[in-house]
């Protein structure tokens, strides 16, 4: 996992260019917060729009993925969403093209982070989960056993399209 000293951080790039702001963002994760805040709230708003800008994601998306899983690994009290959204996001993103290659030397802390989100998911499973954070830790789950189009279509439910499927209107 890249340190959040290293100098490389400024080096990767992030929607508005250098990411050498990443690491101050993601050491506010390490703050107690709480679930579901507004989506306006930071740190969350400036991840969002800077490691998954409408969709892509950047090299800093990669090395940040790691960080936020950890975060949500070591906290105890209820997370947010978005420790479970947006990694998936990431890795959705990556997976259908919508982002570079990860870096050789961000890969491997990159992949275990994926995977550990299972251990994320299961260790806050105990907690009362909003719709968000239960479509999101679903999608965290599919991400991790490797089914990114379960993953994208989790993500992609509203309440139009739930109430469509469970009224069976399919037209």
């Amino acid at each position: 996992m890249l340190p959040l000293d290293n100098k490389r951080w400024g080096e990767l790039s992030h929607c508005y260019g250098p990411a050498a702001d990443t690491p101050a963002l993601l050491r506010a994760l390490d703050l107690p917060a709480g679930p579901d805040l507004s989506p306006d709230a930071e740190p969350w708003f400036s991840l969002w729009s800077s490691l998954c800008h409408q969709g892509d994601v950047y090299t800093a998306s990669y090395a940040a993925v790691p960080h936020i899983v950890r975060i949500g690994l070591a906290t105890t009290a209820p997370i947010d969403f978005s420790f479970y959204q947006l990694p998936a996001s990431i890795e959705i993103a990556r997976m259908t093209g919508r982002g570079p290659e990860i870096p050789a030397d961000l890969e491997e802390a990159y992949h275990h982070a994926i995977t550990s989100m299972t251990d994320c998911v299961s260790l806050h499973r105990h907690e009362t989960w909003s719709r968000s954070t239960l479509l999101s830790a679903g999608a965290a789950q599919a991400v991790a056993k490797g089914h990114i189009d379960i993953a994208e279509a989790l993500l992609n439910l509203d309440d139009d399209i739930i109430a469509r499927i469970t009224n069976f209107d399919f037209d």
